[in-house]
C-alpha cells in the first residue's frame, strides 16, 4: 500500500514517546481504535496511521526531545502537496512543541508529482557548461531606476561571465521597469553580449502579482522569449508552483526563492525543517531551481541542513535533479569551501560579491569565475590570484577560505 512517512522532533515532558507517537497515528487519521467494534476496525485498518518507530534522541530543557515516525495511507488523501502537508502537519503544527523534519514517499506516489521541468542537464545544456558549478549574480539597487540602469547593469554582469542573473526578488511590477520592458529589453542586452563573446547568460525575471494572474503573465513571458521565471514560491504556496510547473504552455525554468520561509523553518521546536522544504519539497512542486541561505554568510543555514537540501534536490529520483543555489553573504573567497561541500551541481549566487568588486560587476563576474576554475583544478586561491587581478583585489577586500583536510 503507498503511503508517506512523516518524521517529526518533539520535545515531550516525559519519556512516553510510543505513547505520544501512537496518539498523532490516530488522531491524524481514524480517531480512535481500541474502543470501536472488530469490523468497523477492519473497515478503517487501510486508513489507520502507522508507528513506523520512536524513540528519546536526546533531552532539553524542560523536557526530553523524541523522534517519531509516522506512515500514512495514501488512500486518506488526495495526492497533492496541499493535501499532504495537512494530513501529517495540519492541526499537529499547532499542538505544542512540535518540528516536521522530514517526508518520506513512496516512489508511486512520488511520480504523481512533476518534479523540474528542465533540471540541471537541460540547463547546462542551454548554456553549454558541463563541468563546474555555476554563477549567478542578482540585480541590485534597481527599486526606483529606469530601464536604462537596469540595462547596464544586466550588460556588466553579463560581461563578467556570470551564467545566470535574476530580479531581486522584491523587483515587482512597476512604471519605470516593466515586467515586459525586463524581458524583452534584456533579451537583446543579453544576445549582444553573446555576439561579443559567444557566452550565453540566462535572465530570470520575477514573476509577481495576484495569484490568478500568474498564468497569462507566465504566457507572455514565454511569448517574449524570457529564459526562466524567480518565484517567491512560499508567499503564494507550493501547490502554486506546482501548476506553473505543469502548464504546457508556459514551459519556462523556474527558480523558486526562499523569501517568507523563515517563517515556517527558523524555529528549532516549531514549523518544518529548512531541507524539507527548500530541498524535497521544491524539487516535487517543480522548481529547476532552489534558493536557500548559505552555511556561510550573515543569515547563515546550518551547515547540516544546507547539505541534506542539496542532497534532497540531487538525489537519484523518478523526478530530474534540482539545481541547489546557495547564497547571502558569498563572495569569491568562498568559493573553495562550496565546492567542497555541494561539488560542481551547484550554483554559487551573489549579490555584493558581485557588485561589491573594486572593479564593479565585470570584475566581480571575472572574479567568481576564476575562483570557480580554480577550485575544480584544485588550485588554491592565492595562486590563482597570480593570474586574476580581479581574483587578486576580491582577496584583498573579503578574505578567503581555503578547505583545511
Amino acid at each position: 500500500m503507498s503511503e508517506v512517512i512523516a518524521i517529526y522532533h518533539s520535545i515531550l515532558k516525559n519519556r512516553k514517546v510510543e505513547e505520544q507517537a501512537e496518539k498523532i497515528a490516530l488522531g491524524l487519521t481514524v480517531g480512535s481504535w481500541t474502543d470501536l467494534p472488530l469490523l468497523e476496525r477492519e473497515q478503517l485498518k487501510q486508513h489507520k496511521g502507522r508507528v513506523v518507530y520512536s524513540e528519546i534522541i536526546g533531552e532539553e530543557e524542560g523536557g526530553y526531545k523524541a523522534e517519531m515516525a509516522i506512515a500514512y495511507p495514501s488512500a486518506n488523501f488526495s495526492h497533492d502537496i496541499p493535501a499532504i502537508l495537512t494530513t501529517v502537519f495540519g492541526k499537529l503544527s499547532l499542538d505544542g512543541k512540535i518540528k516536521l523534519v522530514d517526508l518520506k514517499l513512496s516512489e508511486e506516489l512520488t511520480k504523481v508529482f512533476p518534479g523540474p521541468r528542465f533540471g540541471i542537464e537541460e540547463i547546462r545544456t542551454k548554456i553549454n557548461v558541463h563541468n563546474r558549478p555555476l554563477v549567478m549574480s542578482i540585480f541590485k539597487g534597481v527599486i526606483g531606476r529606469d530601464m536604462s540602469y537596469l540595462k547596464n547593469q544586466l550588460k556588466n554582469q553579463a560581461l563578467g561571465g556570470v551564467d545566470l542573473i535574476k530580479d531581486d526578488e522584491i523587483l515587482f511590477e512597476n512604471k519605470l521597469t516593466p515586467f515586459e520592458n525586463r524581458i524583452s529589453e534584456g533579451k537583446k542586452v543579453l544576445d549582444d553580449v553573446y555576439e561579443q563573446t559567444g557566452k550565453r547568460t540566462l535572465y530570470a525575471v520575477n514573476l509577481s502579482g495576484k495569484t490568478f494572474e500568474l498564468k497569462d503573465k507566465a504566457k507572455r513571458a514565454k511569448e517574449l522569449r524570457a529564459d526562466a521565471l524567480l518565484f517567491n514560491v512560499y508567499s503564494y504556496g507550493l501547490d502554486v508552483l506546482q501548476a506553473l510547473r505543469e502548464d504546457e504552455e508556459i514551459g519556462l525554468p523556474i527558480m523558486a526563492h526562499p523569501a517568507f520561509s523563515g517563517a515556517m523553518t527558523s524555529s528549532p521546536f516549531y514549523g518544518v525543517s529548512a531541507s524539507l522544504l527548500f530541498g524535497k519539497l521544491n524539487r516535487l512542486a517543480g522548481a529547476d531551481f532552489s534558493l536557500f541561505p548559505s552555511p556561510y554568510g550573515s543569515v547563515a543555514l546550518d551547515h547540516r541542513e544546507a547539505i541534506k537540501t542539496h542532497e534532497y534536490l540531487t538525489e537519484n529520483s523518478s523526478l530530474k535533479k534540482g539545481w541547489s543555489v546557495p547564497s547571502a553573504g558569498i563572495h569569491p573567497g568562498l568559493v573553495p569551501l562550496i565546492y567542497d561541500d555541494f561539488g560542481k551541481d551547484t550554483i554559487i549566487n551573489a549579490g555584493g560579491g558581485v557588485h561589491g568588486h573594486p572593479n564593479g560587476a565585470v570584475g566581480g563576474g571575472k572574479a567568481f569565475r576564476a575562483a570557480i576554475d580554480a577550485a575544480v583544478s584544485g588550485v588554491t586561491l592565492q595562486e590563482a590570484s597570480e593570474t586574476s587581478e580581479d581574483l587578486k583585489e576580491a582577496i584583498e577586500l573579503w578574505g578567503a577560505k581555503e578547505v583545511v583536510k
